[in-house]
């Protein structure tokens, strides 16, 4: 069942290596790992994805990308996961990891006002809020691709035992040991 529902949203092998920034890989894409839907792969994709997503730089899909490489996760999983911070939900999840950083360094959180952008606002408001903002993105990457991971191979175990279940009760009684 979850096996199914991945592979209606996740793209086929030539879209992904096609793809005009993930060519760059050349024939590492041609692993068959990277293409793979099991327990390991998939929570793999999914903490790579998830720690990718947190991190404040562009082109987070190749870092996902060369990530899966490395760590031998779903490719498309882990490309995916990176767009839970989307142009909509950036805003909210960057200000809590800032809130994060700064309860982590034990520092009031600043004032923003976002009237007049200006150089000089941001000269003075990025002076104070970069160091809180980069350890809040950096320890919410952890944390999520921490407990991504381990939720997604209880998710596929608790599948797996459901299946053996109900395959367990549709054996006549005779055949069961």
């Amino acid at each position: 069942m979850l096996k199914r529902t991945l592979l209606r949203f996740i793209p086929d092998h030539e879209t992904i290596r096609t793809h005009k920034y993930l060519r760059c890989f050349g024939t590492l894409l041609h692993k068959p790992c990277l293409w793979h839907l099991n327990r390991r792969s998939v929570a793999t994709a999914f903490a790579v994805g998830l720690f990718f997503a947190f991190i404040p730089v562009p082109f987070q899909m190749v870092l996902a990308a060369g990530g899966a490489i490395m760590f031998n996760g779903n490719l498309p999983i882990s490309v995916a996961m990176v767009w839970l911070t989307n142009p909509l939900t950036m805003p909210p999840i960057f200000y809590v990891a800032y809130l994060f950083g700064a309860w982590m360094m034990d520092i009031p959180k600043g004032n923003f006002s976002f009237e007049s952008l200006s150089v000089e606002w941001l000269q003075s408001g990025l002076a104070s809020a970069w160091q809180p903002f980069l350890l809040g993105c950096l320890m919410m990457g952890v944390i999520s691709a921490i407990l991504g991971y381990i939720s997604m191979r209880m998710a596929w175990r608790m599948m797996v035992l459901k299946r053996w279940r109900h395959r367990h009760h549709q054996l006549p009684n005779q055949q069961k040991i």
